[in-house]
């Protein structure tokens, strides 16, 4: 998604040229890596004129490139019948489908068309709201409400959308059999997990009712996502599964209105916020804490606010969640976001989950904050090996290729 949104920029800055006659294309670090796995050229190909544009010869993998300003940088570069370079940008990924373009003075300018409203609440940590819900008794939806430029009914209008789309996903996943695109042979599992929660017969001795829908949930979503169907990124697609798991399971057997949807999904976004500001939600720049450990936190707080806690077992529930995917690494198999992905996405919904219940189940008092296991993940996520953030390079990764060239 961030390089689709790269080249319509480019688009826009490089308008109706007529001199120009082709766009090339430099996929750098993860983006070079592994972007064959993550549909990055036939993303480019939606975007892009044909006639300028060709995946097959206008597009460099470099993964390889030294000293990027991102894991995840792209340059495209428009060419007139001459081969002169009519316009050279330089975007970087940084998540979610969201980009930055690199100056030439080497800043970043993000993508922000519009300038928002000047927040009600200005607040960069956690112990903010804390603070600011103490003293003005508010909850954490409330504070991401109050600073969104719209009225609060056009806000929920909006989260229905977007909690509609998250429930076609699941649906959608739920029926669809046969095997996933690409090279790894993987079969989707959802309709049987799916089967198998609707069967008493077949649950077992270890299942629990909520936990089967997470799990047929979560596999629908990130084997849809896998499949390049339609998925919310929350906070990313491959991190897509584990707030609608999550979120529907949770509404199904509790009767959840959408209300209480809204305002957990206000909740997640507002803690999104907070990862992003101080981290990244980005796999090549965190790992996988940064994907799925993130949506896990966002998952959790957001239950919390859903079933009524207060504002300190919300951020509780988000740091129990984010501090056990601390140090999880980014190694897909093959490239493609399938092995360890669509699990990791189950297991992130659990997590979630529990985590939640953790914290309801307390006064929300806990030694370690939100604020302080954000820095920590960046801490990782500084110090973890290129290998094994999003290259395919490490970890399961390298694994998976090593055996399939051992003969028995």
């Amino acid at each position: 998604m961030g390089p689709m949104r790269a080249a319509q920029l480019f688009l826009a800055a490089l308008g109706n040229n007529p001199a120009v006659q082709r766009i090339r294309v430099r996929l750098h670090g993860s983006l070079g890596a592994t972007g064959r796995g993550h549909a990055t050229d036939r993303a480019l190909a939606r975007v892009l004129p044909a006639h300028l544009f060709n995946p097959e010869t206008d597009i460099e993998w470099l993964p390889e490139t030294p000293d990027l300003p991102h894991p995840n940088t792209l340059d495209l570069m428009a060419f007139d019948s001459d081969g002169a370079i009519r316009l050279d940008q330089r975007y970087v990924s940084v998540g979610g489908g969201l980009v930055e373009r690199i100056r030439s003075d080497g800043s970043r300018e993000r993508d922000c068309p519009a300038a928002p409203a000047r927040p009600v609440y200005l607040v960069s940590s956690a112990a903010e709201i804390l603070d600011i819900c103490a003293a003005q008794k508010l909850r954490w939806s409330d504070v991401q409400l109050a600073n969104e430029s719209l009225s609060q009914e056009e806000v929920f209008r909006r989260l229905g959308i977007i909690w509609k789309t998250m429930r076609e996903c699941i649906e959608r996943g739920l029926t669809a059999e046969g095997q996933l695109p690409g090279p790894l042979g993987v079969r989707r599992r959802a309709p049987e997990a799916y089967r198998r929660m609707k069967s008493d017969a077949q649950q077992g001795p270890l299942s629990d009712p909520l936990e089967l829908r997470l799990h047929a949930y979560a596999l629908a979503v990130n084997e849809e996502n896998a499949a390049g169907g339609v998925v919310v990124t929350a906070p990313t697609n491959g991190a897509a599964g584990v707030l609608p798991a999550a979120f529907a399971a949770s509404q199904d057997i509790h009767r959840l209105t959408n209300e209480q949807i809204a305002r957990g999904l206000l909740t997640a976004s507002l803690i999104a916020g907070l990862i992003k500001l101080h981290a990244s939600l980005s796999g090549a720049e965190m790992g996988c804490q940064g994907e799925v450990g993130s949506a896990s936190a966002m998952a959790a707080g957001g239950l919390v606010e859903m079933f009524g806690g207060t504002p300190k077992q919300v951020e509780m529930a988000a740091e129990i969640a984010l501090e056990h995917h601390l140090g999880m690494t980014c190694d897909p198999v093959g490239g493609l976001v399938q092995i360890p992905c669509i699990e990791r996405n189950v297991m992130g919904a659990v997590k979630a989950v529990h985590a939640a219940s953790l914290a309801l189940g307390s006064a929300g008092d806990h030694k370690i904050s939100l604020d302080q296991a954000i820095i920590a993940m960046r801490d990782i996520g500084r110090d973890m090996h290129a290998r094994y953030k999003e290259t395919a390079q490490g970890g399961l990764a390298k694994v998976a290729v090593d055996v399939s060239r051992v003969k028995c």
